[in-house]
């Protein structure tokens, strides 16, 4: 006897949908879009968790904000921090993906060692870089021997930025390298090829068809690597704590000091709102980038 199909309430294609989708939906909701509400609600408020609570003073801590010259010390340094971390991340990670992409020896264990760093926390990294910069470290005991006086890098508001980027391009290397990688072996073979039949040196080569068939991946890494700088946290923590005079100050550890060391949440949350905006108009901007490919 043939086995006779009964139609089933799961056939119901919208229905099953949601089915398998509340779950998610749930999780997306309690632990995403709860939370940016909330943060959102917060940044009109002012008072702590305590019997006394908190309560409305509408953007009063907004026109905090506009108002603080802390504030947009920290906004620039945040911005000069993710500027200087982005450019030599990306040009170095795509020199090291187009060189590691050729039939070099030892090629498979040179990607391994460079995308070695990314996967160390950043906790660890900060504590390394810590100990290699401090005024009794490796890199003043190498300058000294070449007769140049001791740096204090972390003590110093001049060098305690370029110590902080430096320890982040070397963290984000070697994601950007794999990157760039899988968007090399992506273009086809077949460019290089009739390139090399018309002619074209290795420098037109790079120019009119790598990076043109990078343009994806260039903005993809462009988007990671400055949610990686705008979110950083844990290297302030570790290796200068903001200073010295806030110097080295970014907008996540602001936020972190307001928050719990200041116990002033709804100043906080403004500026965590602030932070917040900033990633979604690059997520925006990524998102109209890739519409036009």
């Amino acid at each position: 006897m043939p086995k006779i199909y009964t139609k089933s309430w799961l056939d119901n294609d919208p229905v099953a949908a949601w089915i398998f989708l509340t779950p998610a939906l749930i999780l997306l909701g309690v632990f995403i879009i709860w939370p940016i509400a909330y943060l959102f609600y917060l940044s009109f408020t002012a008072g702590s968790f305590t019997l006394k609570g908190i309560y409305w003073i509408g953007l009063k801590n907004y026109w905090r904000l506009l108002l603080n010259p802390d504030f947009w010390q920290v906004l620039g340094n945040t911005f000069y921090f993710t500027v200087a971390t982005i450019i030599p991340s990306l040009v170095i990670s795509l020199g090291l993906a187009v060189l590691l992409n050729r039939s070099i020896p030892l090629r498979g264990i040179l990607r391994s060692v460079y995308f070695l760093p990314s996967i160390i926390s950043l906790v660890a990294a900060g504590l390394g870089f810590r100990w290699l910069f401090q005024t009794s470290g490796p890199v003043n005991r190498l300058l000294d021997f070449f007769g140049i006086s001791p740096i204090p890098w972390l003590g110093d508001t001049f060098w305690a930025m370029p110590v902080l980027i430096s320890m982040s391009i070397w963290k984000q290397l070697g994601f950007n390298m794999v990157v760039f990688l899988a968007g090399l072996q992506a273009i086809p073979p077949s460019r290089y090829e009739a390139a090399d039949l018309d002619g074209a040196n290795a420098w037109q080569q790079f120019w009119y068809i790598t990076l043109p068939g990078l343009r994806p991946t260039v903005i993809f890494a462009i988007i990671t690597t400055a949610i990686f700088t705008l979110r950083s946290f844990e290297q302030v923590y570790v290796m200068t704590d903001g200073g010295p005079l806030n110097s080295t100050n970014l907008l996540v550890y602001y936020i972190y000091q307001e928050a719990f060391g200041q116990f002033d949440f709804g100043y906080a949350a403004a500026a965590a709102t602030v932070l917040l905006a900033v990633t979604l108009v690059l997520v925006y901007l990524q998102l109209q980038t890739w519409g036009e490919e």
